[in-house]
């Protein structure tokens, strides 16, 4: 008993083997995987592939977040299961290419010669022919029609009797080998083009990606592919009169460092735009410098015509900053000081916010903040709109920003625009929190006043929401920040109360001083509560002192009072600035009080801005930037082959029909003359074209072998004179 136990389990083990390659190589297995493949490809159609992990968790929450990030469904073409499914198909194919490959090829070279008389009686197509001219006659001229027909024979004496075994379209099994070879090559080329070279380094423990910001020089070589890297797909960004020989591989979260086989230098980079300023065409002049040899050559780089060299394809991507320098001013946003202090910073880098000595500015609200300049764009296309259509009924907050003109009204009709210059930076204090802002440099026409649009937000998933603050006679924010700062100024909030008070002492008629002296005590209440909180603070106040039903009468008497009492608030902050006060009668004065209207919209959303000190782009000196996609793909030639291959393959499984036909000629029966002859013919597919040929055929066969022209029938055809001898045609 203890003998046979090894034999035993050596028998089980072959068993399992068997099963195993049985199940790899079944047709029912690669079905299973091109339907998972399937499947998967339409995830990676519908879920935008490939972007920051913010923007998947703002729209798809954190918990389906996870979940999709468990499945690995944001690089779908590159996760692990994909990648693995792939393998079991090339696995699964290769094993039906080598288990039927040989016998397609043999029964392709076959003709089925050794086939006995008897053996016709089972095929569906057969015929039986009494022939008027002798054996060898029937022979030779047998085969002669089946070669006029195209057909392959060959010939088989079997005593008096003698079998012609002819072949025709048995190409039509290279199609099979044909497709199922391509199916193999296109995956193993796309293999190959994946990140799966990089990724089993990383999964091998030779390599680790990085997750924190260096400089290229300080990357450890865990984090530095060989420059032989078989594939790969890499980004690098050159500034014009840089140069690099090293692109990053992103890889998941982190990245890795692959040397290039030649240093590539950006000389120029060409853009050119649209009238709207939208990029029309962006190509990148280079010069190329051989790693080895040190040989150099100018090349041109150009969206659809990518560099080649050395294996390695360059394509032009798109174009960024490449660390432009800035020049900005900060103007303080609290305090009744107003003060502004100069800001000099490159895109790219960090610096810090630092008033001049002696300056009357509250130290402790730039304490600890610096600015990230992350971006700057010397042209940008906006799309602008006007309100249009009847207002829907609006809560009692909504309704006072409204009436006086909010910056978060947002348009329907869409208007295209270049607005010039715009700076992007992250104030970031020293507990790590940053809010990001995009400022643009010069004044914006919105609804017919020209604005300095302020965006900021809290996280890169966030749209930015804009601050419109109305821009003066010189087209600066001067005077918006000049009156500002007379807000914040108890003394000039109860000298413009009295001024608007004073201007309307005709209005109070007899009740005079009395009417004077409340109107003086409204203007500089509602300038007070402005001043703390904007016009979220009046809202709360009217929720807190005035009945419901009588809020909504009472917000549009305390708007126009605050619009009066501001600007003659305006008119204070003008004298400081030693400006002349503003006219109260004649055509400006439309205008005047449409600014002061922005003004307090404006004003009001300071208050939700997150920020001690507002930063505007004074000048610049732009420095252009070209992002360039480099790759190493072997496996693409592969693919062309594959596909080379499935052409050929499905043109020759669905256009090429094999048919076979077996005729067996002995002499006629009883001594009479001529020939007795039997007919068979078969095809992988019995379609009506295979009868049709087949009758033509028997029709064909029975004149050669009778010795006369083939008879025709009413309508001009051949009538055929042998008789089937199957159950039907």
């Amino acid at each position: 008993m203890n003998a046979s136990t090894p034999v035993q389990r050596t028998t089980g083990a072959a068993r399992y083997r068997d099963d195993v390659v049985e199940l790899l190589g079944s047709m029912r297995f690669a079905v299973s995987l091109l339907s998972f493949i399937c499947v998967a490809s339409v995830v990676g159609t519908v879920l935008v592939q490939n972007q920051p992990s913010n923007n998947y968790v703002n729209q798809f929450g954190p918990f389906w977040y996870q979940v999709f990030d468990t499945f690995s469904l944001y690089h779908v073409y590159n996760a692990w299961w994909f990648l693995l499914i792939m393998g079991f198909l090339v696995v699964s194919t290769s094993l039906c290419l080598v288990r039927n490959a040989p016998k397609m090829i043999k029964e392709m070279r076959t003709y089925r010669e050794y086939m006995r008389e008897s053996s016709f009686n089972s095929f569906h197509h057969r015929a039986h022919v009494d022939g008027a001219v002798p054996v060898a006659e029937a022979v030779e001229a047998s085969a002669a029609l089946l070669k006029r027909r195209g057909y392959k024979l060959r010939l088989r004496q079997d005593g008096d009797a003698t079998l012609i075994a002819a072949k025709t379209g048995t190409g039509n099994r290279l199609g099979y080998i044909f497709a199922h070879a391509a199916i193999v090559i296109i995956c193993i080329g796309g293999l190959l083009d994946s990140e799966m070279p990089v990724r089993l380094q990383v999964w091998l423990g030779s390599k680790a990606p990085l997750h924190d910001n260096m400089a290229i020089a300080d990357v450890p070589p865990s984090g530095r592919l060989s420059i032989d890297n078989p594939s790969f797909r890499a980004n690098v960004l050159i500034p014009e009169g840089g140069q690099s020989r090293n692109a990053i591989v992103l890889v998941g979260d982190g990245a890795m460092v692959q040397p290039l086989p030649f240093t590539l230098e950006l000389k120029k980079f060409i853009v050119e735009y649209y009238s709207t300023g939208m990029p029309r065409l962006f190509a990148s002049e280079v010069q190329v410098t051989d790693g080895e040899t040190g040989d150099t050559f100018p090349a041109k780089i150009e969206v659809n015509e990518p560099l080649r060299y050395k294996g390695v394809t360059v394509y032009q991507s798109s174009f960024d900053d490449g660390g432009s320098t800035l020049s900005l001013v900060g103007h303080a946003l609290r305090g009744a000081d107003n003060y502004s202090f100069p800001v000099d910073g490159k895109v790219g880098g960090t610096a810090s916010l630092v008033p001049a000595a002696g300056a009357n500015v509250n130290a402790s609200d730039l304490k600890d903040l610096t600015v990230e300049f992350s971006g700057f764009r010397p042209i940008n296309v906006e799309n602008f709109a006007s309100q249009v259509g009847t207002p829907a009924p609006q809560a009692l907050r909504e309704h006072v920003a409204s009436v006086a003109g909010s910056a978060a009204k947002v348009g329907h009709d869409k208007d295209f625009r270049n607005v010039g210059p715009s700076v992007q930076y992250k104030l970031r204090d020293a507990s790590g929190q940053a809010y990001e802002f995009n400022n643009y440099m010069l004044p914006v026409d919105v609804e017919g006043t020209p604005v300095f649009l302020n965006g900021m937000r809290a996280t890169p998933e966030e749209e930015f929401r804009y601050v419109r603050i109305p821009a003066d006679a010189k087209s600066t924010m001067e005077e918006f920040l000049g009156l500002r700062a007379a807000l914040q100024d108890p003394a000039a909030r109860e000298l413009a109360a009295r001024r608007f008070a004073d201007s309307n002492r005709l209005a109070a008629g007899s009740g005079g001083e009395a009417l004077t002296q409340q109107l003086r005590e409204s203007a500089q209440r509602a300038l007070d509560t402005f001043a703390t909180g904007g016009l979220q603070a009046i809202a709360r106040f009217l929720e807190g002192n005035v009945p419901a039903a009588e809020q909504q009468r009472a917000a549009d008497v305390v708007v126009k009072l605050l619009g009066g009492a501001m600007a003659e608030l305006r008119n204070v902050a003008r004298e400081r600035l030693g400006l002349s006060p503003l006219p109260r009668t004649g055509p400006d004065v439309e205008q005047a009080s449409t600014w002061t209207q922005m003004s307090v919209a404006a004003l009001s959303d300071m208050f939700l801005y997150p920020a001690p000190v507002l930063l505007s782009l004074s000048s610049f000196n732009h420095v252009q930037a070209s992002v360039f996609q480099v790759s190493r793909t072997p496996g693409k030639t592969a693919v062309y082959l594959g596909c080379l291959l499935l052409v050929l393959g499905v043109f020759s499984m669905f256009y090429i029909r094999e048919r076979r036909v077996w005729l067996w000629i002995k002499p006629a029966p009883s001594g009479a003359a001529g020939s007795d002859t039997r007919m068979a013919m078969t095809s992988q597919r019995r379609t009506l074209d295979f009868n049709r040929e087949y009758d033509v055929l028997k029709a064909d066969l029975a004149d050669v072998l009778q010795d006369r022209q083939p008879p025709v029938d009413a309508t001009g055809s051949p009538a055929p004179q042998a008789h089937d001898t199957k159950g039907g045609s």
